[in-house]
């Protein structure tokens, strides 16, 4: 029987090991190897708090790439959305923990149940992944409590990498708390104190909406370089005169100079020019593949921050309440660029634009650290040489396969890789939509490989019996 091990059991990790599922028609093992989390809950998903909400309607949200209703199929089975209409459960921004029951329920449907029949088994554990080498002709995975796992096929579906601390101000603090996704809120002192949050992300946007179901007393400050909060959905204007032509080959200058035309165009008829960007969705991965790496760097130094704004938006309701908590001086927006962070009177002091703040706590909600090796895994498949980084040291290069490319930039014959590690090499490369497009990919070639590799082995085993018949 043919071995999978899938590194990382979030969105990318679950779903490429269900596609892997329903895809084969041979014998196939498959391991899922995720860090603290059970498969299906990662960092997204994992989270228990209702108020936290997907940034998608539900029509948008099915895992299954060839199944587009799924999850609003999946929806109607639970009571607690039974007497939602369901044109309105379509538009609906669900309850992430939701999600997370979704895709656990799916893994836990094709390791149980219906794999049973292809011969097919799937299983998990928790484990901490730090290695990966070749072994023979495939590879064996080896993880930080000394188990070891060999595989025909390895695919890492890592996830984002939680947030670095500022440059130059680490800080070994009880309160201050560098995983935005761990049990913080557990921890912090009296619900009188002020609260800093580092960045205006969704990451921040999480954190505030948890201070607000606890009914935090005190100030909450949300602090970033730009201090510009995520925008909120929106119903879309008909405009079907963006992009026009495919603008796959413009370049950065060109396609700047024609955002900018639509955009006052939108300006003018009273319409938000934000739906160019949801417009843009369809080509973005090509055009920023036919940037020069100096344009991708400009884009990265120059529009980043108004495109992950404008892209990257909140449900209508959570943008509300960000408004009404910001009258009310419950919230307040600091930008600038933080320059000390230190400990200050049993709390902490932070200082960002010439501005000193004082506080109880402080979350770093900065958003997944950037850097190709910030892992112990990824620094050894890159001292290995059995992956390479991108040309922006962001990740790590794949080909159009997904099949991870050397330092040699050759293709692994063994090693797949997707979703955020690849945003160097596609830059859209988070979401749900693009994500189940890769994971169902991802699964077609492995399953692919390894039938060819099993039809060849077919083919010598039968050859070495006919040379065996004809000796006797």
């Amino acid at each position: 029987m043919k071995t999978v091990v899938v590194v990382g059991g979030g969105f990318s990790g679950v779903v490429t090991a269900v596609n892997l599922a329903r895809l084969t028609d041979t014998p196939l093992a498959v391991t899922v190897l995720n860090a603290d989390r059970p498969a299906g809950r990662g960092v997204a998903y994992g989270t228990r708090r209702p108020e936290h909400l997907l940034n998608v309607v539900a029509r948008n949200m099915s895992a299954l790439a060839d199944q587009p209703e799924h999850f609003i199929e999946w929806l109607g089975t639970r009571s607690d959305f039974a007497d939602v209409p369901p044109a309105e459960l379509r538009e609906s921004f669900v309850p992430r923990r939701v999600y997370g029951d979704y895709l656990q329920a799916l893994f836990l449907w094709y390791a149980r149940s219906f794999a049973d029949g292809k011969k097919v088994r799937i299983e998990s554990h928790t484990a901490t992944v730090t290695d990966v080498e070749p072994h023979g002709d495939g590879a064996r995975v080896r993880t930080a409590d000394g188990r070891t796992f060999e595989a025909d096929k390895v695919v890492l579906a890592t996830g984002n990498p939680p947030p670095a601390d500022l440059p130059g101000l680490g800080l070994d603090h009880p309160m201050y708390f560098r995983d935005p996704w761990g049990d913080w809120e557990s921890r912090l002192p009296d619900p009188g104190l002020d609260v800093a949050i580092l960045g205006t992300g969704l990451t921040t946007v999480d954190a505030f909406l948890t201070l607000r179901a606890m009914n935090w007393g005190g100030r909450i400050f949300a602090v970033s370089r730009n201090g510009l909060l995520p925008q909120s959905h929106f119903k879309a204007p008909d405009y079907p005169d963006f992009p026009g032509e495919d603008p796959t080959g413009l370049g950065l200058e060109r396609l700047r100079v024609l955002m900018e035309a639509h955009c006052a165009r939108l300006r003018d008829r009273g319409s938000n020019p934000a739906v160019l960007v949801d417009k843009m969705r369809p080509f973005t991965q090509r055009v920023w593949q036919n940037l020069s790496v100096p344009e991708k760097r400009r884009f990265l130094a120059e529009f980043r921050t108004p495109w992950n704004v404008t892209r990257h938006r909140v449900a209508g309701s959570i943008h509300q309440e960000l408004t009404a908590a910001i009258a009310a001086g419950r919230l307040e927006v600091v930008a600038g660029r933080i320059t000390d962070l230190s400990p200050c009177d049993g709390g902490l002091k932070l200082v960002a634009g010439g501005r000193e703040l004082r506080v109880g706590a402080v979350v770093n909600c900065t958003g997944p650290a950037e850097e190709s090796a910030g892992s112990e895994l990824y620094r050894n498949l890159l001292c290995r040489g059995l992956v390479s980084a991108d040309d922006l040291g962001l990740g790590v290069r794949a080909g159009a396969d997904f099949a991870a490319l050397d330092s040699t930039g050759a293709r692994s014959p063994w090693l797949m890789v997707l979703g955020p590690p690849l945003k160097g090499m596609l830059w859209e490369t988070t979401a749900v939509p693009e994500l189940r497009a890769q994971a169902f990919r991802v699964a077609e070639v492995v399953v692919a490989d390894l039938h060819a590799r099993r039809a060849a082995v077919s083919e010598v085993e039968q050859l070495y019996a006919d040379v065996l018949e004809y000796s006797i």
